[in-house]
């Protein structure tokens, strides 16, 4: 019996805005040119199934590939408005034609539309109200401004 493919849908969970500190250069590695991101707390959190604060004290650990790929690892933790802690783990490519990346690099705001910017978020919530991010797969689309990042989350249905 031939099954039917079964497509996952999308649910749309939270937006989410942050600040961010300049660059912290670590240089040349034999993977690529690698950079922290410090993330600083008090952005926002806001959505249908959500809502709360970024908390500091986080950084997005990156490399750029020789082929221009820049490969995101982020560590960071909302507290939702009703005080509950949930830790993320955000891994991610970014990339684009070499003109705009550059002009990213650089410090210009880039129209989103113009590079690649992906990732899947992975949830760490205490039992309770918030439990259910543990169970499913999400994926995010972003946009990285000069000193800022924000950011769209999605649950796989």
């Amino acid at each position: 019996m031939i099954q039917p493919r079964i497509q996952p849908g999308l649910e749309f969970v939270y937006e989410a805005t942050g600040e961010l500190e300049p660059p912290v250069a670590i240089g040349e590695t034999f993977d690529g040119t690698r950079r922290i991101i410090p993330i600083v707390g008090g952005g926002r959190v806001e959505g249908p199934l959500i809502r709360g604060k970024l908390i500091g004290n986080a950084a997005d650990w990156q490399v750029t590939r020789p082929d221009g790929v820049t490969v995101a690892d982020a560590i960071y933790a909302l507290e939702t408005d009703d005080g509950v802690v949930i830790q993320i783990r955000n891994r991610g490519l970014r990339h684009g034609p070499p003109e705009v990346m550059q002009r990213l690099a650089s410090g210009q705001e880039v129209d989103p539309a113009e590079y690649y910017f992906r990732t899947v978020p992975e949830f760490i919530a205490p039992k309770g109200k918030y439990d259910w991010m543990n169970r499913s797969i999400f994926v995010c689309s972003g946009a990285r401004y000069p000193l800022g990042i924000k950011l769209w989350v999605w649950r796989v249905t």
